[in-house]
């Protein structure tokens, strides 16, 4: 088993960024695929971005791409989100999600999920 929490939303302005950080603990993390996805209100949960156990793969939606950066520390056992330029269409509940294997974009391949933290971008 795997629980992970993230932690790290809030309310920010349009243009602002923000950090979010999901901290793993249980099974061994560092050889866990890691993935970011969000849901917007009244929306399905969409992929935002995934790590590879390494972090030597990362691949982002491409609503993301060039603003929004994974990266994972193995030694804390926890997985970042760092989020810059955002736009009101960032409002979703973002959740952090693991597999054992490899890095994938289906959120139906992943194993454990956390609860979600709210990031809200007023403008």
């Amino acid at each position: 088993q795997v629980q992970l929490v993230e932690s790290g939303g809030g309310l920010v302005q349009a243009g602002g960024s923000l950090r979010l950080s999901c901290a793993a603990s249980g099974r061994t993390f560092s050889g866990m695929s890691m993935g970011w996805f969000r849901q917007a209100p009244g929306k399905e949960r969409e992929f935002v971005a995934a790590i590879s156990w390494n972090g030597g793969r990362t691949y982002y939606a491409d609503s993301v791409k060039g603003r929004f950066t994974i990266s994972r520390d193995n030694a804390k056992n926890t997985v970042y989100l760092q989020m810059y330029s955002l736009i009101p269409e960032d409002t979703a509940v973002y959740y952090c999600a693991a597999r054992a294997g490899a890095t994938s974009q289906q959120q139906t391949q992943y194993d454990y999920w956390g609860q979600g933290t709210q990031v809200t971008v007023s403008s």
